[in-house]
């Protein structure tokens, strides 16, 4: 996995309204933390939003519109933040049993979105931000390269705030109504509701999951035996309590929890994962726990026979390039890079920016053009991060251009969450563009979002 280049302290996250779904509440020392690590990758939104697709459009939401970010962090928890962006933590993804279990989860989550259960004043919070936070947040586990791709500045510290109470305000009424909303759209869906059931029963519902001065945390996260037993008597007359998944789906699920595995914890994987195993599961667990070791030798073979067995999977090819540009051949990870673009259609956004790496690591100016192109196409989408924006300026160097530098460097920055800088760059993009021109359009917007007067 790629290791972020820089991790960006951000204060204004203060201000963020959150929802959240605790299933088991984080303990008191990951309340404490001062950082919370966003993780994005384009495997798994994929994989999860397929699976979630149905349950979306249960609810009447646009499936696209839905942003799916995990969190770095070993509690088993979910949240909503600023509308209709679902964070999954890393731990509750590791400790579902099944798919049927996330996709309670996901349910109940959507239910919270769909009842408009986000504290009031979240129409106060920055947006515009909220988004630069996010596409912060896209590419990190995809690539395992160093530095690579979408991960840059991916590494986004959310603040101890994040984790606290205080803005996570919502009551026992709201979470039974998100439960039955979130049953309701299992049942439009012809999804079975036996996920959340068995999940609230895994989590031990009733049980003492804190100690006593998290007591008000739990009292605004209530997880009740009143909520199993409603969810038991949903199941008890659903006429899909009994229907089964794709056996894919699972398949799905098993893949991107050993890409987890092989990331944070790469040794354990190599114990989880026996070598004797030759499931396509646990091949890729060791590939990525490889990898991540710097231990090429062995995950190269991994991969080329998981790319063998599934060649229009994109997101091998993708992995491949990753090897490549890791292990300094940046020439070699262009092919691949562009074999996974090619089949992952208008999922490749964090791809297009590995490839405008993988090209702009060449130090050859006339590969800035399709490196430009890639990057072009993967801002439009949800790809956005700070380090898009600092290979942007990076290929418009390599073409002599200083203006747009300025203009994708105050875009860098207010990724970033440095609007001193990125108000600077802006004046200086201003200066040096066209009048009228895109980029010296967007240098006047970043500049109001910055507290300049836009001219």
């Amino acid at each position: 996995m790629r290791k972020p280049s820089r991790l960006v302290s951000v204060v204004a996250i203060m201000s963020m309204c959150l929802m959240s779904l605790v299933w088991e509440a984080p303990p008191a020392s990951a309340q404490r933390r001062s950082d919370i690590q966003i993780l994005g990758d384009a495997e798994t939104d994929h994989i999860i939003r397929k699976m979630a697709r149905p349950i979306f459009q249960a609810a009447g939401i646009d499936p696209d519109s839905v942003q799916i970010l995990l969190v770095n962090d070993p509690s088993v928890n979910a949240f909503v933040a600023g509308g209709q962006n679902i964070f999954l933590h890393t731990g509750l993804l590791l400790a579902v049993d099944d798919a049927n279990q996330l996709l309670g989860v996901i349910a109940h989550e959507t239910g919270h979105i769909s009842g408009g259960h986000l504290v009031r004043g979240a129409e106060a919070m920055d947006n515009a931000f909220l988004s630069s936070l996010l596409g912060m947040g896209l590419g990190v586990i995809g690539g395992l390269a160093s530095g690579n791709a979408g991960a840059g500045a991916a590494g986004v510290m959310l603040g101890q705030h994040l984790a606290e109470r205080n803005f996570l305000s919502f009551s026992r009424t709201q979470e039974a109504s998100a439960d039955q909303a979130g049953l309701s759209f299992l049942e439009q869906s012809g999804i079975s509701a036996k996920g959340m059931e068995t999940f609230l029963e895994k989590l031990g519902v009733g049980e003492p999951l804190m100690n006593d001065r998290d007591a008000g945390y739990r009292l605004t996260h209530p997880l009740t035996r009143e909520r199993l037993e409603a969810v038991r008597a949903f199941v008890a007359r659903s006429r899909h309590a009994d229907d089964r998944l794709p056996a894919a789906t699972d398949a799905d699920l098993r893949r991107i929890q050993a890409k987890l595995y092989g990331y944070l914890d790469p040794r354990g994987a190599l114990q989880r994962y026996k070598a004797n195993d030759p499931s396509p599961a646990a091949r890729y667990g060791r590939a990525y726990a490889y990898f991540r070791q710097g231990d090429v030798r062995q995950a190269t073979p991994l991969v080329d026979g998981l790319i063998a067995e599934e060649p229009r999977n994109p997101f091998l090819h993708e992995m491949k390039g990753d090897l490549m540009l890791q292990t300094g051949r940046a020439p070699d990870a262009v092919a691949p890079y562009r074999k996974a673009i090619e089949l992952a259609g208008s999922e490749a956004g964090t791809i297009r920016v590995s490839l405008a790496h993988a090209l702009l690591e060449q130090r050859d100016p006339r590969l800035a053009d399709e490196a430009l192109k890639n990057l072009q196409i993967a801002a439009k989408g949800k790809a956005q991060s700070a380090f898009l924006w600092r290979l942007t300026a990076q290929a418009w160097s390599m073409k002599k251009n200083d203006g747009m530098v300025a203009y994708a460097t105050a875009e860098e920055a207010l990724a970033r969450g440095d609007m001193p800088m990125a108000k600077a760059q802006a004046e200086r993009a201003e200066k040096l563009l066209p009048a009228g021109s895109p980029g010296w359009l967007r240098a006047q917007d970043i500049r109001g979002q910055t507290g300049g007067d836009a001219r």
